[in-house]
């Protein structure tokens, strides 16, 4: 996947795998719910986000050190691979959320935990401030300990964020 090495040495996918690991275009814009992303690129003994995706929607791995592979069709939104994933490589992203804001659902295991309303800023892959972002929602999956915050932001950053920091309110 990554030729160049770059991905081993800097941490940081490149554009390409980044390309290869969105979901289809056609799926995407139209989706309800929202469609999971996986960036895992390295073959590690790990499988929690498909023993556990209820839709069947990430493959079984026929080796525990496969990448993940998504069968985008069958995935409903979730975002419980997010919840699962120990490392906070799933998430998903619904692009029908409004006409210009996008629905990230990402897993979140800082404290202060936002609230619902609450403003935060939207991080890129390298930790840099995209934009802001509300708070619509946040989920504790029974299974897992691993919140999931739900946060509209602006859809044409839908490739670059990949995390959100909670701001810091005057006391």
């Amino acid at each position: 996947m990554d030729n160049d090495g770059t991905l081993f040495s800097s941490g940081v996918l490149t554009e390409g795998l980044i390309r290869e690991m969105r979901p289809p275009e056609s799926l995407w814009k139209d989706k309800k719910g929202g469609l999971a992303v996986v960036e895992c690129p390295q073959r590690i003994p790990c499988d929690p986000c498909a023993s556990n995706c209820p839709a069947g929607a990430i493959k079984p791995f026929a080796d525990i050190n496969d990448t993940p592979v998504i069968d985008h069709s069958r995935c409903t939104g979730c975002a419980i691979c997010a919840a699962a994933c120990p490392g906070l490589a799933c998430f998903v992203i619904d692009l029908t959320f409004s006409h210009d804001k996008a629905l990230f659902k990402l897993p979140y295991e800082l404290l202060p935990v936002p609230s619902r309303g609450d403003a935060v800023d939207c991080l890129g892959r390298t930790g840099e401030v995209l934009a802001s972002g509300r708070v619509e929602a946040v989920t504790e999956p029974k299974r897992d300990r691993t919140r999931v915050i739900h946060v509209s932001a602006p859809k044409d950053l839908a490739d670059h964020i990949r995390a959100v920091r909670a701001v810091k309110r005057d006391v």
